[in-house]
């Protein structure tokens, strides 16, 4: 690339922090570094038109894990881990709504419910048998009973007939919450790239360079903020896993607000206005799903139309007007990696489908790593 004197003096002289990823976490960890250091040159380096992953397409959920999503957890990691899995995603979901304003973000605290099927009673009755040891655990985060139980008053079928609740879950606008982000950025004067591919980098005696598919730059220090496509440039256990979405034309008279959760939390639903936004479906075939690659299945788009059919919309018409995929990064263990990975090089991946929960608080722990 053959860069005029006033690109090279603007964008890619002295350098202090480069940030691999313009998701969540990068831009909040651009943000706090320019907090630390508001002299320092920062550069977000972004392989697409618009931040690639999760970030701009995931559901919208400002949530901390189902009951029975938490009790999963509790059969591979002790209580305390799973305490602070969920402290983590309650402080990460503050300090978004501090950063940006819940009128920037659109967050609407309507609730969350926990829908099981028919064929489900054996785990519902095993949820409503340990919710009240969950609600003990997580007293001293919420200070009252965080899971309750409801009637199903939405018309919702083949479902059992009362549904787990919690007043704690809400929803925001993804959207509006990654615009917000971006200009708070900017603001600040972080430089964004987008459409650079990096490839690779290696260290110096003074820093890193970052080779990319067109240029390669220099910088004291690296942060790699890409999840699901960390092992792409680093030699971490992060697994991608793609998450199908779709959303519904406008239904008149939509009986519900709220956030949704069904089968252990791999489908989940809410309203966006009198919209339906529904998405999961990858443990109908983990293998196919665990990939970097963008797209849509027909088993998977074909159970969520037949869900929202039979059990969300039944008797109710409805048409399908966006369908779209995101790139989440997961592994064997729910903890986020949030290390110094070399002498100037660091990361902060693998959240586990929770990146609006926890994805400002990581980006934060890791602009702090430099500490």
């Amino acid at each position: 690339m053959n860069w005029s004197f006033w690109e090279i003096q603007s964008w890619f002289s002295n350098v202090d922090f480069t940030i691999v990823g313009s998701g969540i976490v990068g831009l909040n960890c651009a943000l706090h570094l320019k907090q630390n250091y508001p002299k320092a040159k920062v550069l977000v380096l972004e392989k697409g038109i618009l931040p690639q992953g999760a970030s701009t397409k995931n559901a919208g959920f400002a949530c901390f894990g189902s009951l029975s999503e938490i009790l999963e957890d509790l059969q591979s990691h002790d209580e305390e881990t799973v305490f602070q899995l969920v402290q983590k995603r309650v402080e990460g979901l503050k300090l978004l709504r501090q950063n940006l304003t819940d009128t920037a973000i659109d967050f609407k605290q309507h609730g969350g419910y926990e829908l099981f099927t028919q064929e489900q009673s054996a785990l519902f009755d095993a949820c409503l048998g340990q919710m009240e040891s969950v609600n003990e655990l997580l007293h001293p985060l919420f200070k009252e009973d965080v899971f309750v139980l409801k009637e199903n008053t939405f018309g919702f079928q083949n479902v059992q007939n009362k549904f787990l609740y919690t007043p704690f879950e809400g929803q925001i606008d993804t959207g509006k919450m990654m615009e917000a982000l971006l200009c708070k950025v900017q603001s600040l004067g972080v430089k964004i790239l987008n459409n650079v591919v990096v490839e690779g980098y290696s260290e110096t005696n003074t820093g890193v360079v970052i080779k990319t598919k067109d240029f390669e730059v220099s910088t004291s220090k690296l942060f790699v903020a890409t999840n699901g496509f960390a092992s792409q440039l680093l030699n971490e256990t992060v697994l991608p896993a793609r998450a199908q979405v779709l959303v519904t034309k406008p239904i008149k008279n939509l009986a519900f607000k709220g956030t949704f959760h069904l089968d252990r939390g791999y489908y989940y639903f809410r309203n966006v206005g009198d919209r339906i936004l529904f998405g999961g479906g990858r443990n109908l075939d983990f293998k196919t799903e665990e990939t970097t690659q963008f797209g849509l299945t027909e088993l998977v788009q074909n159970q969520l139309k037949d869900l929202l059919k039979n059990t969300i919309l039944p008797n109710t018409p409805f048409e399908i007007e966006n369908r779209w995929s995101g790139i989440m990064g997961v592994g064997s263990q729910k903890k986020p990696i949030v290390k110094q990975v070399s002498n100037n090089v660091f990361c902060g991946v693998r959240l586990g489908g929770m990146g609006v929960a926890i994805g400002s608080l990581i980006g934060s722990e890791l602009a702090e790593l430099l500490d």
